[in-house]
């Protein structure tokens, strides 16, 4: 498992799940991706399945429908595995409080390793957290 977590802490591929967002998270993780910021210069690379993923990025609220294929994603994630929580609407549903459809946050469906907070988070922020998880892998490895 120490190889793994090592392993983890070079290049993390992350998968990333809208659980029902506004998507201003969404776009604020492809400005993470533009020159500008340059996620990739730290190993990361959003992949297209949650079988390649070694971290699971959530966006958004859960919503009744999203919960069970949240479960399902988080289950084809190889493991040891981290969830990031981004955005006001993941970790205590930012705008849509009270809303009957999404009883909720992220962190009562899945495990979260992190949060990063905001609406929406600025890559500043992401980039910090992503780093600060990073570390945090280090001194368990």
């Amino acid at each position: 498992m120490g190889i793994k977590l090592k392993a983890l802490t070079k290049s993390p591929w992350v998968y990333h799940l809208s659980t029902g967002s506004c998507n201003n998270c969404d776009i604020e993780i492809l400005d993470c991706l533009t020159p500008r910021y340059d996620l990739e210069r730290f190993g990361i690379v959003l992949v297209g399945s949650p079988r390649h993923a070694d971290a699971l990025l959530v966006t958004g609220n859960m919503t009744m429908k999203c919960i069970p294929r949240a479960k399902e994603v988080y289950e084809q994630m190889a493991k040891p595995g981290v969830v990031i929580a981004m955005g006001a609407c993941s970790l205590g549903h930012g705008v849509f409080t009270g809303s009957y459809v999404m009883p909720y946050t992220v962190d009562e469906v899945l495990p979260v390793d992190i949060y990063i907070p905001g609406c929406p988070p600025k890559p500043e922020g992401m980039i910090a957290g992503i780093a600060k998880l990073l570390a945090m892998l280090r001194q368990k490895a």
